[in-house]
Order: structure tokens, then C-alpha cells, then sequence
């Protein structure tokens, strides 16, 4: 097994280091604090994750196309989310609803203990899988499959991830989550999104509101 996610952070242009380190700068500007995900920011080879033709701008703090209607995630939003995953201790078992391309799934695969990732799109798995082989994470199980669903034969999680926006939470999801756990997901119609925090403590849900956000809709099925 190689270092999982370890890379080379020579390059030139856009894939140098010095790039990466602006990048993290911009994080820690906007107020990401933990060194784990700047770590993983400055690590993760994001230009792995988009099309040769974007590579170049793979370490602007921006969403990206992908294909197929999705975007990956700005890298600001990535650590946002996964700040707000982690804040509360290191959680076992997770969660990820739509893996997209993997760049998520890379981030957030070492600071976790078992990482099971949907994504509804099966080009995309292909794509995130061969990713995910390529840097080595062996705690990272990935199917194609309804997000909306959730994963019920792994359930309960300790955290779940949604990295694309429901009109409503779904209720699958909310009984997938173990007691304690917490669900991490960005909620509303296009234009009027937010990012919730949503704590389970027996039958009942806290939610935290962290600030408005802009992803593509979670829409169920497959394609």
C-alpha cells in the first residue's frame, strides 16, 4: 500500500507547490482552522480530479465542471464541510452522498475510519474509483446507487456528508444516523441554499445553520 493520498507537490504552473500554499492561504483567510483538512488541501492533487483542459486552474478556490452536470466542489466548500463533520471528534464510520469525481472522497478518506461514498451518475464512479485506487485509500468503499437512499446495510454512520442540495432533508438519511452522529449537508432550492449541521440525540434533530452555499440538486435514481 502506498502513504494514502501522500503526492508530489513538485510541478510547475498551476500543479506547483507554491500554488497549493496560495491556495491554503486563501482557506485559512476565510477562516478554515484545522490543520488536518488544510493538510489534505495542500496534499490532494486536484488537477488529478478535473479534465486536462482545467488543469490549470485546479487550485483557484472555485467549483469546476465535471461533466454530466456536476461540478467539483470549491475547495473552500470542501473544507467548510468537512470542518463542520469534524468539529465534534473523529467520526468512525461515514457517509459521502455524491462522490462526483472523488475529490471530496480524497480529502475527507484519511481523517476518518471507514468511508462509504454513493454517487447516482456510473461514469462518474468509474472515474472517482479509479482515483481513489490511484492514491491508495483502502477505508473507502464506493458504489453507484441512489444518495437519497442512503446505505442502509452499513447504517448507522456516525457522520454523513451530502455534497449536492435537497429541496428537504431526506428522512432516510436522518434514520441512517447513529445517535450522537451528526449529518453535514447543504439544504434549498437553487439560490436560496444553506448548510446545515444536523446533531441526532435519540429521536430527536438539532440543527445548526453555517451560512448559504451554492451546489447542484440531489435528484434521486440513477443514471
Amino acid at each position: 500500500m502506498t502513504d494514502a493520498g501522500a503526492v508530489t507537490l513538485s510541478g510547475i504552473g498551476m500543479t506547483s507547490a507554491r500554488t497549493r500554499e496560495r491556495l491554503v492561504q486563501r482557506l485559512v483567510e476565510q477562516g478554515i482552522k484545522d490543520g488536518r483538512i488544510l493538510d489534505r488541501i495542500r496534499s490532494v492533487p486536484r488537477h488529478r480530479f478535473v479534465d486536462e483542459a482545467l488543469a490549470s486552474r485546479a487550485y483557484e478556490d472555485t467549483a469546476l465542471p465535471i461533466g454530466h452536470g456536476q461540478t467539483i466542489s470549491q475547495p473552500y466548500v470542501v473544507a467548510r464541510m468537512t470542518e463542520a463533520l469534524l468539529a465534534r471528534g473523529t467520526p468512525g464510520t461515514v457517509l459521502e452522498v455524491g462522490a462526483g469525481c472523488g475529490y471530496q472522497t480524497a480529502v475527507l478518506a484519511p481523517l476518518v475510519g471507514e468511508l462509504f461514498s454513493i454517487e447516482r451518475i456510473k461514469p462518474l464512479v468509474s472515474r472517482a474509483r479509479a482515483r481513489i485506487e490511484e492514491l491508495g485509500f483502502e477505508n473507502v468503499k464506493l458504489r453507484h446507487a441512489d444518495g437519497m437512499l442512503g446505505w442502509k446495510s452499513r447504517a448507522p454512520f456516525d457522520a454523513i456528508l451530502v455534497a449536492a442540495a435537497p429541496h428537504a432533508v431526506p428522512p432516510q438519511l436522518l434514520q441512517q444516523l447513529a445517535d450522537g452522529g451528526r449529518l453535514v449537508l447543504p439544504v434549498g432550492p437553487e439560490g436560496q441554499q444553506e448548510l446545515l449541521r444536523i446533531t441526532r440525540r435519540g429521536d430527536q434533530f438539532a440543527r445548526e445553520r453555517l451560512g448559504f452555499v451554492s451546489f447542484v440538486p440531489l435528484v434521486g435514481g440513477v443514471a
